[in-house]
Formats: structure tokens, sequence, C-alpha cells
């Protein structure tokens, strides 16, 4: 085992931690959460990695989203999650995918990963990436952030969680409306799909599978829905 992953042995095994070296990861977006997970799963030694994300960074993003920086406004987000990471565990392979997800594309970027993290910013996104992962039986980790809010969930093939909270449309927002999200927000719930995701890959009890925690920063509440 690398020197690099020794502070991970107490919190996973040696067994574990090379099981986790032999996974596979699909990360759809590489914004606000998508940063927090992508790098959250390179650190602790997942073996491979796919970064999926046709947005560029802008100014509005150096607020919270920590692949974005001064001198990579502009850039591929994808690109950059695949350029950084290699500074940080060149053993792990990052694939990145320059691509809006969709209900045509989705199964196909999906298919072969042994789970798939949710880091999108948008409902429909959101309800195709579910449908794909039940159709090509894999575990997704559910994240969405909003202001001091967010949450969490672990949907099992099948389970259709995201559908039965957001429906089958997603609402319209107003005109010339904007998420506020600050730094903290999803920094909190990024570090929770990381580690809902690790338990995911070594099998564990633990995880939120067909359950939602909500997440209140401001007021420090937190609360588990069973679905």
């Amino acid at each position: 085992m690398k020197k690099r992953y020794t502070r991970n042995i107490g919190t996973i095994s040696e067994e574990e931690q090379q099981l986790l070296a032999a996974k596979s990861v699909c990360v759809v977006g590489c914004g606000g959460l998508g940063g927090g997970i992508i790098e959250g799963l390179v650190r602790i030694g997942v073996g491979r990695l796919t970064v999926i994300d046709g947005d560029v960074f802008d100014e509005t993003n150096l607020n919270r989203q920590v692949l974005s920086n001064q001198d990579n406004l502009g850039h591929a987000k994808a690109v950059e999650a695949k350029l950084q990471m290699r500074a940080i565990n060149d053993s792990v392979q990052v694939d990145s995918i320059q691509a809006l997800l969709d209900s045509d594309n989705a199964a196909d970027f999906i298919r072969g990963h042994d789970a798939v993290v949710d880091a999108l910013d948008n409902v429909e996104a959101r309800l195709a990436l579910e449908t794909a992962c039940s159709e090509e039986k894999i575990p997704l980790i559910h994240g969405a952030i909003g202001g001091w809010h967010g949450q969490v969930g672990v949907v099992m093939p099948g389970m259709g969680l995201l559908h039965e909270i957001y429906g089958e449309e997603e609402p319209d927002a107003e005109e010339g409306e904007k998420p506020t999200n600050p730094p903290f927000t999803p920094a909190v719930v990024s570090g929770l799909q990381v580690a809902e995701t690790v338990k995911v890959l070594l099998g564990r009890e633990e995880t939120l599978a067909g359950r939602l925690l909500t997440i209140d920063l401001l007021n420090q509440e937190y609360e588990i829905i069973e679905f």
C-alpha cells in the first residue's frame, strides 16, 4: 500500500483501500459540488473517474468552485478537473467528457461504472441521470444545494427517489433568478457525497440508501427522510 493512503487506514481497512483502487466512478458535474467530490475521490484513492461537464469557468464560480481560479476562467470545467487531479494523484485515471448530460446520452456516459455521483444543477438532467442509473443498475449518490440548504441521498437502482422528490418536470424559474450558493454549502454536501460514495463502493450497510438527508446550515438542523 502506498504511503499516501496510510491516514485512510483505520477509517477503512487496507483491504478496502485496495478495493477502492479497483473501482470506477462517474461524476456528473464539475462545478460547486463536483469539484469537491472529484478531489475527495481522487485523494482517497478510487481507481478511475469519469468527469462530465459541458460548461466553462466564469468569474461567478470563484466564490465556491474549488477547481476554478483567476487563471482558468473560460476553460472547460471537465478538462480542468482532469489536469488538476493529475497533480494530486497521478495513480488515479481521470477521463473527462466535455458535454451536457441529457436523456439521449446519459446511459452511454455512465455505463460500466460502479457508482455515479450527481453534481448537477438542474432537475431535468437529474431525472434523466436517475433513469439511466436505474436502467444500467448503477447506484446514484445524489446531492443538491441552495443557499444555506443542501440534501444528500443514495438512490439504488429502481428506487426512483429523485422522481418522487422532483416530479417529472422542472419547475419554471422566475425571470432573471439566479441560484445563491456560498462556499460552505457545497463543501459540506460534496464531502457527504464522497462519504456515501465510498460506503457504496465498499458495500457498507450504513448508507443513505432510500433516504434523504436534509441540511440547514443556518440553524444547524439536519433531518433524514425515509422514502
